[in-house]
C-alpha cells in the first residue's frame, strides 16, 4: 500500500514546491526581491509560512530556486521547437535562434525578473553559481547546434563561437523585451539568425521563413 501512495505524494509535493515558485516569481515581478516576503509567499500559494520552511530552509533558497526556474525555462521554450524542426543543422540552429527572440521567450516581465535577479548575484555566492550554470545551460545548447553544422568545428572554436552568438541573442532579447512596440513582428528572429549565421560565416537566411511555422506548431 505504501508503495501505491509515493508516487501520489511526489506528485503533490512537485505541485506544492512548484506553487511557491511560481509564486515568488509573481511577488517579484510585482515589486522586486523584497516584495517577496515569506507571508506574501505563502498567502499567494495558499499555503501556511511553516509549509515553506518544509520545501526550503530559508527564502533566500527560494529565490535561487525561482531564478533557476526563470532561466531554464526560457532555454527549454527556445530548446522545445527542436522537436518539429527538419533534421539539416542549419535549420534547427536558425529555429533554435527564433524561438528565443520570440515569445514566449521574449517577454517583458521576464526581463524584469531577470534583472533583479541578477542584482542577488553579487551578494549571494550561490545565487551566482546559479547564474553560471543557467548561462552554461543556454550556451551549450548553442555550442551544439553549431558544432553539428558542416564543416570543422572543434570544441575550443564552437565555445568561442557560441559565447559570441550568445551575445547578440542576448541584446536582442533585451531589446525586444524592453521595447517590444519598437519591432516588427518576427523582426527579432530575423535579425537574430542573420546576426548568427554572419558570426559563424553560415548561411541561415534559406531558414528564415521556416521559422514562423516551425514556432507555430510548438
Amino acid at each position: 500500500m505504501s508503495s501505491e501512495r509515493k508516487p501520489y505524494r511526489r506528485e503533490a509535493e512537485d505541485k506544492r514546491r512548484q506553487a511557491l515558485v511560481e509564486a515568488t516569481l509573481a511577488l517579484v515581478a510585482e515589486g522586486g526581491a523584497q516584495n517577496a516576503t515569506v507571508r506574501a509567499i505563502a498567502e499567494r500559494a495558499g499555503v501556511t509560512a511553516g509549509l515553506i520552511r518544509h520545501y526550503f530552509q530559508s527564502k533566500d533558497q527560494l529565490l535561487i530556486a525561482a531564478y533557476r526556474h526563470l532561466m531554464n525555462r526560457m532555454t527549454d521554450d527556445s530548446a522545445s521547437v527542436l522537436r518539429a524542426a527538419p533534421h539539416a543543422p542549419e535549420a534547427r540552429l536558425a529555429a533554435f535562434v527564433a524561438a528565443s527572440l520570440t515569445a514566449p521567450v521574449v517577454d517583458p516581465e521576464a526581463l524584469m525578473l531577470w534583472a533583479t535577479f541578477l542584482q542577488e548575484t553579487r551578494r549571494d555566492p550561490v545565487m551566482h553559481d546559479t547564474h553560471a550554470q543557467t548561462y552554461l545551460g543556454y550556451r551549450d545548447r548553442l555550442q551544439g547546434l553549431i558544432a553539428a553544422l558542416p564543416g570543422d568545428w572543434p570544441e575550443p572554436h564552437a565555445r568561442r563561437m557560441a559565447i559570441a552568438c550568445n551575445a547578440v541573442i542576448d541584446g536582442l532579447w533585451m531589446e525586444g523585451c524592453a521595447l517590444p512596440e519598437a519591432f516588427a513582428p518576427g523582426e527579432l528572429a530575423e535579425l537574430g539568425i542573420r546576426s548568427v549565421g554572419s558570426i559563424l560565416g553560415v548561411d541561415l537566411t534559406p531558414w528564415l521563413l521556416l521559422s514562423a511555422p516551425i514556432l507555430a506548431e510548438v
